[in-house]
Order: structure tokens, then sequence, then C-alpha cells
């Protein structure tokens, strides 16, 4: 599979758009007033333990407090592990959870201090994710401090490949620490583990310096910038090239890619053309749909995606898709293209928590398992951590997929101050009959008897169709005098009323 990466740089954004097959599935945006907190790693001043929800919130110096979950405690404070459970498990905060739990209460107390790790971004009202397991992630290995174990990627599926990985990582294994072999470490030699393993050694020397000498709350280490950690997660072997279009961004990626990935240094490219990289690649259009709830498929169909709070739902539809074959057929097809295109648009849009995703329902038990097998191939490239249940006999499955920092939607916009996030306004018949309430309460002030309405010329129109002139109607049967003001800077779900005769507001005097 032919893949590229691309950075586009500026001096308040900087956007990394990943390519499969010319086609986009990934894109990384960092701004300067919203970096990346995942990785970071805090000396922090326990303040609350609330043992009914087996948690403690920790201050590390930020507005908001982190939160700490008891299953995100490492054995270092009194958690031991179950040494069978988690062998082959690809992360710390996956082995955490696997732990015999002690109440919280007696392994945290307020005003200990703790040194945590970021595990997930801060979201709407609530501060970041904390655990107290530290890794340090290096381009083949991750070291764990106070650990004893060598663990391998669950993406490392031949075992004679773990194996072979454990006879080389065994040696090089510090006293109390941990390993695991990345998925980049397969097919690698000893030399380049070793100049692996010393490079995080040296990181956490100087960590754990600083830790001892800082009093608390405090920041002790910033995880790589977006660029830096780019190129140790991403910028593997099977990469084509990576075009950047920024001069000072070039030379920051040479220099870390000859201490890193020397071998991969040559597929770095400057882009030097005169339209802007993203159009060149036609990349533009697609990051601009990205926000719309509507997504076409082939054919005709299209899909629906609703994010919520709580969860994300996309509803696959036929649309003008009629087929050339039979019903069962046809709605397979659709599944099948709709599949590979919900799996795009997650990785996309990185979507993450709880995606419901309800198909066209299939009698055909057979088409639901290769659905589902289908589905789950389309996320092999996927670099979040999911969990993918099988399709029901509703035509719907349900997965849910990692989350550590906002998805795209919550990044790239914000609430419509009009609807508030709602996504629909009131409609005008609504509207008009809220306008009348106001004015039947008005009546009963008794106070003023002249206004002027001011209101959206499309509201005002429906309001005074020659049909059913509402307007007329009020005026006649509360005995007032309306003043109809169209005004299309006023939002058609808003309206202003004044009294005539001093021209002050007093559309709040009657609202509720």
């Amino acid at each position: 599979m032919k893949k590229e990466i691309l950075v586009n740089s500026t001096d308040y954004e900087t956007r990394v758009a990943i390519l499969e097959e010319k086609r986009l599935v990934e894109l990384q945006v960092e701004r300067p007033d919203s970096e990346r907190m995942v990785g970071d790693i805090y000396k922090g001043i326990i303040r609350t333990v609330l043992p009914g929800m087996q948690a403690a919130f920790v201050d590390i110096g930020l507005p908001r407090a982190a939160y700490l979950h008891s299953s995100d405690i490492g054995k270092d404070y009194g958690r031991d592990y179950d040494s069978e459970a988690f062998e082959e498990e690809e992360s710390p905060v996956d082995i955490v959870r696997k732990k015999r739990r002690a109440g919280i209460e007696t392994v945290l107390k307020k005003g200990q201090e703790i040194l945590i790790q970021v595990i997930k971004e801060p979201m709407s009202t609530k501060g970041p994710r904390v655990a107290s397991e530290i890794s340090i992630p290096g381009r083949l290995v991750v070291l764990v401090p106070d650990d004893d174990h060598i663990r391998m990627s669950k993406r490392i599926a031949n075992w004679n490949e773990k194996r072979r990985l454990k006879k080389i990582l065994a040696p090089l294994r510090p006293e109390g620490f941990g390993l695991i072999a990345r998925t980049e470490a397969e097919g690698k030699e000893g030399k380049e583990f070793q100049a692996d393993v010393k490079r995080i050694l040296k990181l956490w020397a100087k960590l754990k310096r600083k830790a001892d000498n800082t009093p608390a709350p405090c920041l002790i280490h910033k995880e790589a910038e977006m660029l830096v950690g780019m190129i140790r997660d991403i910028f593997t072997d099977d990469v084509e090239c990576l075009v950047v279009d920024n001069r000072d961004d070039y030379k920051k990626l040479i220099s870390f890619a000859r201490q890193v990935v020397p071998h991969l240094k040559g597929r770095i490219e400057l882009y030097k053309g005169d339209l802007p990289l993203f159009d060149r690649y036609g990349l533009e259009p697609e990051i601009e749909r990205m926000l719309d709830r509507k997504v076409w498929i082939k054919k005709g169909a299209y899909l629906i995606i609703d994010q919520t709070e709580a969860m994300v739902t996309i509803d696959v539809n036929t649309g003008r898709f009629v087929g050339s074959g039979d019903q069962e057929t046809t709605i397979f097809q659709t599944n099948i293209d709709a599949a590979r295109e919900t799996a795009r648009q997650i990785r996309l849009r990185d979507i993450g928590g709880l995606i419901i995703c309800d198909f066209i329902d299939m009698y055909n038990r057979e088409n639901r398992r290769k659905l589902y097998e289908e589905y789950k191939a389309c996320f092999k490239n996927d670099r979040a951590k999911r969990a993918i249940n099988p399709v029901t006999d509703f035509g719907i499955i349900e997965m849910t997929r990692e989350r550590v920092r906002p998805s795209h939607m919550h990044m790239l916009s914000e609430p419509c101050p009009y609807c508030s996030g709602l996504g629909r306004i009131m409609s005008k018949q609504t509207m008009t009959t809220k306008i009348e309430r106001w004015f039947i309460r008005a009546r009963a002030d008794k106070r003023f008897s002249r206004f002027h309405l001011v209101v959206s010329p499309l509201l005002a129109e429906a309001m005074s169709d020659n049909s059913v002139n509402r307007v007329e109607r009020m005026m006649k049967i509360h005995k007032f005098r309306i003043n109809l003001v169209r005004d299309t800077t006023v939002p058609i779900q808003e309206y202003k009323v004044y009294n005539a005769d001093t021209n002050e507001e007093i559309t709040d005097r009657y609202q509720v």
C-alpha cells in the first residue's frame, strides 16, 4: 500500500495529512493554543481521594485538576500484577486494568506527591486523565520504570518473531525497568534496539533528576511535539515520502531523522511549488467536507454521522442506489461500501468513544459475517486501540475506539451561537407562536400599547402572509399598534420588541 505524509505549517497551525493510495485517511492538527498533553509527565499533589468513585483528583498546576482512577495506579503504589495475565499486552495502561484491586484510599492520601503521566486529553469541562504508570516511548521500544517484564505489541502476531524479539531485548532490559516492543520493532536487529534503549534511558535519567529536585506541582517532561512524534511513531519503512512545505520544519525533521531513522532521511522532501501543498494534492475540499453530517458513498448511497457527548451514531442509507441484482445483493454491496467509508471517516475525523453503526438490515447470516470481517479489516492500519462487536440481527455494529483527544469536530468547530449546538432552530411557525405569547403577557401587564417588532425578513414574511396575517390578528385581538420591522442582522430564531413611544427595548420584560 502506497503511503505518503504531508506536512503543512503556518505560524498558527501545523497540519499532518496521511495518505494511503492517494486517499486522505488521517489528519492531525496542532495549534499553539491547544498543544497536545498526552504523554506529558507531571509531579502532582493529591487534592481529593474519593473511595466511592475509586478515583483521586491531582493538582498538576493547571486550572483543572487531573483525574486518576484506581485502575491507572501502578504497582509502585502498592498495586501488584497477575504476571500471567498481561504477558503479551501492548500498553502499560492495559496492564494496570488487570491488577488485583485494593481500595484507592489505602494507597493514596490527600497531600501526597505523585509522579503521573497524561493518558487522555482534557475534554469539555473535564481535566486530563492520568496514570501513575510512567512509560517513555522510543521508536522501537517503550521503557516502563518500576517494572521487570518484556512485552510485545498486540500487532506483532508471529510467535517466532515474538520469541526472537524477547531474546534480543532480554540482555538490554535495565534492572528495574520493563520493555515493550513496538510494532515497528518487527524485523529489526540488535544494534538498533541498543541505540533506542540508550536514548530513552538517558531521557528517563534526566526527568527523574528533575522530579527529585523540583517541588510539586510542576511539569517534569513535555512529550515530543507533533512533528518529532511523527518521525518517531509514523514515519516508518512503508512511507514512500514525507513532504513538508516549511523550511524550518524541514531542517528540524532532517535533524531528528538523522538520529532516529537515518536510512529514511532521503525520503523527506521540501515542497517548493507555488500552489499550497494541500491544494496540490487536492486535500482542502476533503478537509472542508470532514465536518459534514452527510457523506456520500458510491452509487448514490450515503452516511449520516451524528456526534454527541455520549456516543457517535453512523446511519447507512441506500439513497439513490437500486442495484442491478436482487435486494439482498444490493443491500450487501451497499453495506460493504459503507463499511469502508465508515472506517475511513472514523479515522479521518479522529472519532473516539462509543460508536454505533446502523447498517441496512440483511437476512443472510453469512452476509452479516462477511460485513463484520470487512469492517474489522478496514481498521488494520488504524493506530488507535479499538474493540468491534459482530453485526447484530438488527444490522448494528457496536464498537469503541480509543479517545485520547477531542475529535476534529470539537477541534475545528464550535457550537453554533444561534442554536446552541443543537443543529436545529425553531420553525417559523413556532417562533410566530412564541411572539404571540409575548404579546399576551404584555397585554396582561397593561403597561404598553404601541410596539416596534423587529424580526428577520424570513420570519416577517411568514408572519404577514396574506392568507393569515398574524401581526394584524394580534393587533386586532390585543388592541395594540405593532410596527413590523425587517432586519437582516436579526437571526431567524430571535426577535426584538421596542416601546414605540420611547424606543426602549423591552424584549426581556415578557420573555420566559
